[in-house]
């Protein structure tokens, strides 16, 4: 079966120019079939109707099982959520039932009361003689150790932004979210009318965007962070209220720290990317990203990177077919 998604690009650029919104669209497309084929009158009465009212049930069922489908998954999370409420409950009734069946005061004899004392004078005094000069020590050595390393951190990312939940930024005129391979922007307008596709001004260059509403300062204005696939970027309006631009990057290898170079930036060690996704990427992708998670993971821990390790593992071959070789006085980076 093709791609079903092939004629995106044309039909968003059809959409944006219906102001009439997609009973213009649809018209517009019914014209064409008029104006430029014989699909009226090419066949029998009739035909062309039961074509198009199959397609539509067709895809009517598509829609209603996707929304089947994920109210599915919605009421699945809340009963979820509703489980975890109840047990936290629970918990917190058996907890508070046993301390009221736990009596408040124990009566103790002078002499108890005398013993329970000495037991614990005499752990105040062992506690100061075991602990060991050398141990306090080294735990002032740890905790000097893990301050500079977070002055190390905080000065090198010190103004950054903490990522959103999409891994972009919410500033003040509009958010941003990202992927490996796009950046979706949205900018809400705060006017009282219904924005239309000629109400807004969009300029996407390869390292360049401009984005904002007709007669208005614009939202975006600058160079981006890195190169834009400006064939396969888009933009529609939103509820009739919001510019919604989805941008492709070029190097699909790398997170953006921001859109444009003139706003505060993320923190790009923040990211949280979500590993489903990588089941999106083709073959040759997917194991690139793999390779680059991994070798950052084994930098933090202080440990060998693969291509480190397939260094190691030559040399270490090299050595053994060549015994007669001595190697004690080499150094090896």
């Amino acid at each position: 079966m093709a791609d079903p998604q092939r004629f995106d690009g044309m039909l968003l650029a059809m959409a944006q120019q219906c102001d009439g919104g997609i009973q213009e669209l649809i018209s517009a497309f019914f014209s064409f079939l008029l104006r430029k084929t014989d699909f009226y009158t090419g066949g029998l009465r009739g035909d062309g109707e039961k074509m198009i009212m199959n397609a539509f049930k067709r895809y009517q069922d598509m829609a209603e099982q996707k929304m089947a489908e994920i109210k599915k998954e919605k009421d699945e999370e809340e009963q979820k959520r509703k489980d975890r409420i109840a047990k936290k409950k629970q918990k917190e009734e058996e907890e508070r039932k046993k301390m009221e069946e736990e009596p408040k005061i124990k009566e103790i004899t002078d002499e108890e009361a005398e013993k329970i004392q000495q037991e614990i004078e005499q752990k105040k005094d062992d506690k100061k003689e075991e602990k060991p000069v050398e141990e306090d020590k080294k735990e002032e050595t740890k905790e000097e150790e893990k301050k500079e390393d977070e002055d190390e951190e905080d000065e090198k990312d010190k103004g950054k932004l903490k990522p959103n939940a999409g891994n972009g930024a919410d500033l003040e005129n509009y958010s941003w979210r990202q992927t490996l391979d796009e950046i979706e922007i949205k900018i809400p307008f705060k006017v009282s009318f219904p924005v239309k596709p000629k109400d807004v001004v969009v300029d996407i260059q390869k390292k360049k965007l401009k984005a904002g509403l007709k007669g208005h300062p614009p939202i975006i204005d600058g160079e981006t962070y890195n190169s834009i696939k400006i064939e396969e970027s888009t933009w529609i309006i939103e509820d009739r209220k919001s510019l919604v631009l989805t941008i492709q990057k070029v190097n699909q290898m790398e997170w953006w720290s921001r859109v444009v170079t003139t706003e505060p930036e993320i923190n790009t060690k923040k990211v949280n990317p979500e590993n489903s996704k990588l089941g999106d990427l083709d073959g040759e992708t997917r194991g690139v990203v793999e390779k680059m998670m991994y070798d950052q993971r084994q930098r933090e821990m202080g440990l060998p990177t693969s291509e480190d390790q397939k260094k190691q593992d030559v040399l270490g071959k090299f050595m053994k077919q060549h015994p007669e070789m001595d190697f004690s006085k080499c150094k090896f980076n």
